[in-house]
């Protein structure tokens, strides 16, 4: 019988430390089912690991003021919510997150998580400098441009986001999830990440990479920094070639860790991440 990550459960598996999306998924079930871990529970671990992940690499006492905003960008599925924790988290450790957040899922989960980020006075972009239609923008000024030309690779409004934060936090995209399926506005968002001179910190997987594969050659493929692989890396991972990797998994029980034959560094002290 092949178990839950397609694998005979008689034979020993060799170690390894990327998941294939299968094996990504038995295990958040397994954490879910078996361990009974909530779906808030490990959404709040993850976020919470991220924005501790986000300080290893820009610590508050060696950024300037305008260093410590952070734009944090959030799509509708499960990423969009670590990355909701992820922005509290960053206010509580005393940096100045702002969240864009253009399709708004209607579950619960992510509503409470956007009430609590307001409560907490973290502010919201009603868009992106970007995203601004050109007649709107330029009427004027310049006079009237072609009816639909967008002003999304105008170099002057990219700049406005590079000068106006000190880092991008992508929770766009997770694994298995497509830039069509989540609307045009978080596509649109994903064009103008590409653009930015500022550091770029990707939840799980660089937003558009396909996960098995990698993609960062892809229209909506992202070249991040920064990436924080959550639980445990994925597949595309092996392609990153940003500066710092984490995983934030030290919530992954043991016996889990070895049923996967998760080959991964150690945590240090009470880290709850831990460099690749």
């Amino acid at each position: 019988m092949i178990g839950a990550a397609g694998r005979d459960p008689t034979e020993a598996p060799e170690e390894r430390r990327f998941l294939s999306t299968e094996e990504a998924a038995a295990l958040e079930r397994e954490l879910l089912e078996d361990y009974r871990f909530g779906r808030q529970q490990l959404v709040e671990l993850c976020g919470h690991a991220s924005a501790v992940a986000v300080t290893k690499v820009f610590p508050l006492p060696a950024l300037s003021r305008k260093q410590r905003t952070v734009l944090v960008v959030c799509g509708p599925e499960q990423n969009g919510a670590v990355g909701l924790v992820c922005a509290r988290h960053l206010r509580v450790f005393e940096y100045e997150p702002t969240i864009f957040y253009p399709t708004r899922s209607l579950d619960p989960l992510h509503r409470d998580l956007t009430t609590q980020c307001e409560k907490m006075d973290i502010p919201f972009l009603s868009y992106l400098p970007t995203e601004v239609s050109a007649p709107r923008q330029l009427r004027g000024r310049w006079g009237m441009m072609p009816q639909g030309c967008p002003l999304l690779y105008l170099p002057s409004q990219v700049q406005l986001i590079n000068d106006a934060y000190g880092l991008v936090v992508d929770a766009v995209l997770g694994p298995g999830v497509e830039p069509g399926e989540v609307g045009g506005p978080c596509t649109r968002a994903l064009a103008t990440l590409k653009l930015l001179s500022i550091p770029l910190v990707s939840l799980d997987i660089p937003s558009g990479w396909d996960a098995e594969t990698g993609g960062g050659d892809s229209e909506d493929g992202l070249r991040p920094d920064v990436l924080v692989s959550l639980a445990a890396p994925k597949r595309c991972a092996g392609r990153f070639s940003g500066r710092h990797h984490f995983v934030a998994g030290r919530f992954v029980p043991d016996d889990v860790r070895r049923k996967f034959a998760l080959r991964l560094p150690g945590y240090t002290g009470t880290d709850c991440v831990a460099a690749l």
